[in-house]
């Protein structure tokens, strides 16, 4: 009877760990994925396993069956698979061929062939070290793309850099798992045999993805979507998910290679997207159960017998494979700041590196005790992930520092600015006002904190200084007293209130033009010494009032009008002093 209700147990627990345990842990700042490496570790046999021994209240927490939930957590590799399959479009590769194929690429190749004679130093074979080796050049796409989507940093530098050399090695999984199932049928070293057959099965798989894709799955889905019932739809991409992996399975191939297949059929199609929501909470959960049954099936007896050996296999891995990263960054003239960052995020090891190595033990190429102590190395690598990634950061920020002071001391500031506008913060609205005073000749200098807005300011021929125009002393430098106008632009809205002040205590005649994001912050901004503070919610809405109002038949004239009375109106709300009072308070105050 207690047999019949363990695997309801065990997969119970799963369920708690993945609706109530991780969101806490998220919370506080880990990873999803690794809440469920941790958790696994936490649950395993080898700890709570054993602590039940002593209490045996706790064996209600322990998962006393691992093998019972590695069908779900199979499931789970299969649906990530098959997204994979939808995101390596033929079009996508092609936009970022330069660093999918040629960074991404050249990676992989020098990781691996770097790894492999620090795998090959601990007594593996040339078969299993070549092996090891592969699964290792690989980085985790579940952490770090999650890590760039979390600080909405994925078209950042570094967030595209990384997602094209990711893109690469979830590309090159494919080929790894089918010469690992080349291999077991093989003599004991891989040789060039090996390799033609891989790369044949690989071209024939490929043709059969894009005939069968384009003349069966296409009007499949077009036939179910023409149904409109959204529990159709989800059914059917279901069923393709799990078919293609059966059919695969049925062909000797493993299951999530068949899942790739068949998501790499439906990612030309409209379909993609729709598909890729859908699948998103089946794999979160499947793919968070494969985590838990890795932790599981970690040996903690062999971390704590030898833990530093571990720690510096870990060091080991991440230290290679960083520093091909920083190089080869560089080689393709990516910044530092890009190149350290990507290196710090994907030099330790990822998911694939248990998908790789379970493949090939279950086939009896990796028979190594070794290769224990190499997979708490992966895990202990992936932990690191974060902190690395915060390391890297803090280090870029040092670095901009030390740029930004050198720029600010070596820049030449003319002593004999006169009669110009001031632009405080050169991005989108700095520009357009920029090229206003453009267009009406009307002299300006852009100041920026941003040591690269302000080199591009340079080059395309503009008046621009780095430096912070919060500082009294530097405005002074930069002509305030002539000064025609200043105009502060920058989203920073504590920024943009001192600098107002200050420049209102040094000049009190100064027509100072802020940008505001909303009403409050007008209402301070005036109350600083604005002349005029324009908040961005009410301006979008007198833009539309005025467009909606000659669309359905007020004259121009009187559309404009309209505006004008209602942004005095608003003015008057705000807080905005009569001009003349106000000025004859200041000079009154200066003197």
């Amino acid at each position: 009877m207690a047999s019949s209700t363990a695997p309801s147990q065990d997969i119970l627990i799963v369920l708690g760990v993945a609706g109530l345990v991780v969101p806490l842990l998220k919370r506080i700042g880990i990873n999803s994925v690794l809440g469920f490496l941790l958790i696994g570790l936490l649950l395993s046999p080898g700890l709570l396993g054993q602590a039940a021994h002593q209490i045996p209240a706790l064996s209600a927490f322990a998962i006393t069956k691992p093998e019972e939930i590695s069908r779900l957590a199979e499931y789970g590799v299969v649906f990530l698979m098959f997204l994979i399959g939808l995101e390596i479009s033929p079009q996508r590769l092609l936009t970022m061929k330069r660093l999918v194929f040629g960074l991404g690429g050249l990676q992989i190749l020098i990781s691996t062939a770097a790894l492999f004679f620090v795998i090959k130093a601990l007594s593996f074979t040339d078969r299993e070290s070549l092996i090891l080796s592969l699964a290792l050049s690989l980085s985790s796409t579940a952490i770090v793309i999650q890590i760039f989507a979390d600080d909405k940093r994925l078209n950042s530098g570094a967030g595209q850099t990384s997602f094209a050399i990711l893109l690469m090695q979830d590309l090159a999984v494919i080929p790894i798992l089918l010469l690992i199932e080349v291999s077991s049928t093989g003599s004991n070293n891989l040789i060039a045999t090996d390799l033609a057959i891989v790369l044949g099965q690989a071209a024939l798989a490929v043709a059969a993805i894009v005939l069968l894709g384009k003349f069966a799955l296409q009007p499949f889905l077009k036939l179910v979507a023409g149904t409109k019932s959204s529990d159709l739809f989800m059914a059917a991409v279901l069923f393709i998910a799990v078919g293609a992996g059966v059919l695969a399975t049925s062909a000797g191939l493993s299951m999530s290679l068949g899942a790739f297949t068949g998501g790499l059929m439906l990612a030309e199609t409209e379909f993609r997207r729709a598909i890729e929501t859908l699948i998103e909470p089946f794999k979160g959960l499947l793919l968070g159960a494969f985590f838990l049954l890795v932790g599981l099936s970690m040996s903690t007896s062999a971390l704590l017998q030898s833990p530093f050996h571990i720690l510096i296999l870990a060091a080991s891995f991440i230290t290679v494979k960083a520093l091909v990263l920083f190089g080869l960054a560089r080689l393709f003239r990516l910044s530092t700041a890009t190149a350290i960052e990507a290196a710090a995020l994907l030099s330790p090891c990822g998911e694939f590196a248990f998908v790789v190595i379970a493949a090939a033990k279950t086939i009896g190429l990796l028979t190594n005790p070794e290769t224990e102590n190499i997979l708490l190395a992966v895990v202990l690598s992936m932990i690191a992930i974060p902190v690395l990634g915060k390391l890297s950061q803090s280090l870029m920020r040092r670095q901009a520092k030390a740029t930004a002071r050198q720029a600010f001391e070596t820049q030449n500031i003319p002593e004999d600015l006169a009669a110009h506008v001031i632009i405080v913060g050169y991005g989108r609205v700095g520009k357009m006002i920029a090229s206003m005073l453009d267009e009406h000749e009307i002299g300006y200098i852009v100041l920026d904190t941003d040591v690269k807005i302000i080199s591009q300011a340079k080059q395309a021929g503009k008046q621009a200084y780095f430096g912070d125009a919060s500082n009294p002393e530097f405005l002074s430098k930069c002509g305030l007293s002539t000064a025609k106008a200043l105009a502060v632009t920058m989203d920073n809205a504590s920024r943009a209130e001192e600098i107002v002040r200050n420049s209102r205590l040094e000049h009190a005649a100064l027509k100072i033009i802020a940008r505001a994001r909303d009403e409050a912050h007008a209402m301070r901004l005036y109350a600083a010494g604005a002349t005029e503070a324009v908040p961005e919610t009410i301006e979008a809405s007198l833009q539309l009032g005025e467009a909606l109002l000659v669309e359905t038949g007020i004259a121009m004239g009187l559309a404009i009008a309209s505006v004008h009375e209602r942004r005095d109106e608003l003015r008057k709300a705000l807080g905005r002093p009569n001009r003349r009072e106000m000025l004859n308070k200041r000079v009154v105050s200066s003197e």
